[in-house]
């Protein structure tokens, strides 16, 4: 398969400042140095935890932020330094689909007028027909025609997050980045987004970069699994074989939080500030298996069997 966009050492800091000159303090490094690509068709799951830069990551991706250095590849044409108005046809082969469906969605306009907004923008078909567009748009969603004039207010939480797939899919993009798009949800209601998402894949031929916290989610519906720790991503592997033979430590200590792991491990410590992340290995600080070089040589990605990374000294 062809790869459908690729991320070479992307990083993405936010200076922090104090007092009333704002003098620069220092960097918060929320993605230092990511590297991966996925393919046409393909889901690459995302998983770490709360602040390891993964929603970040998603929208420096999308150019939703400005990436501080490192290349983004779509389709193979470097669009890293494009200006906003050489974007617009890469913005309309790249949607989001956001965590909280709610604010996500303009309260003053109706579900039908927030469907057709992106059809308007990108100057996609006559009056007549973007309406028989958003129809069949929110009949792929699961949903009927009489929720055209409704607004984001009268809608459950399953509800708006369909009108924000349906939202993504309006301009037929190749890539879609699903940030955490059940975890503001039911159980239930999350079962049936998450098998939506895949019969759409399927159906349209898409590819996601699907970011979740919930690990049985991530295997549920990716090919591979990316795993991200302080800003890099530490182990990237096809989902069976990271699930089945995790090898960074960190890996191997999150997939046995999971309910019915036999072999815990907990781990010691606090996250380190992504300001002032340790030297060497940024594990290192909470990691039982650390080597004298891992408090000052920092690790390389390695693939140590056929499409398994990992950054650990270890292997």
């Amino acid at each position: 398969m062809a790869k459908i966009i690729e991320i070479e050492n992307l990083r993405k800091y936010y200076p922090v400042t104090r007092g009333f000159l704002s003098k620069k303090r220092g960097d918060v490094k929320a993605v230092d140095g990511v590297s991966f690509f996925i393919q046409e068709g393909e889901t690459l799951g995302l998983a770490g935890e709360s602040g390891c830069g993964k929603s970040t990551l998603g929208r420096t991706i999308l150019k939703l932020e400005e990436p501080d250095s490192g290349n983004i590849l779509w389709r193979g044409r470097d669009i890293t330094k494009s200006r906003k108005n050489q974007l617009k046809e890469f913005r309309k082969d790249c949607q989001i689909i956001f965590q909280d469906p709610k604010s996500s969605l303009d309260p003053r306009m109706t579900v039908g007028n927030s469907i057709e907004e992106a059809l308007i923008i990108h100057d996609i078909g006559a009056r007549e027909e973007r309406t028989r567009m958003v129809g069949e748009l929110l009949l792929k969603v699961g949903l009927t025609l009489d929720y055209m004039p409704r607004y984001p207010h009268e809608l459950s939480g399953g509800q708006q997050q369909r009108i924000g797939i349906a939202r993504a899919l309006a301009v037929n993009p190749g890539l879609i980045v699903a940030d955490e798009p059940v975890s503001a949800l039911d159980v239930s209601v999350q079962a049936q987004i998450l098998n939506l998402l895949m019969e759409l894949k399927t159906q349209l031929k898409l590819s996601y970069l699907f970011i979740a916290h919930n690990l049985w989610v991530i295997r549920y519906i990716s090919d591979r699994v990316a795993i991200m720790y302080l800003g890099k991503i530490v182990e990237l592997a096809d989902k069976d074989e990271l699930f089945e033979n995790p090898l960074h430590p960190y890996t191997v200590a999150l997939l046995s939080s999971l309910p019915g792991s036999r072999n815990r491990k907990v781990l010691r410590g606090e996250v380190p500030s992504p300001m002032n992340p340790p030297d060497g290995c940024r594990f290192h600080t909470r990691c039982e298996k650390k080597l004298d070089r891992c408090v000052s040589i920092e690790p390389e990605m390695k693939e140590v069997g056929k499409g398994h990374f990992v950054m650990c000294h270890l292997y």
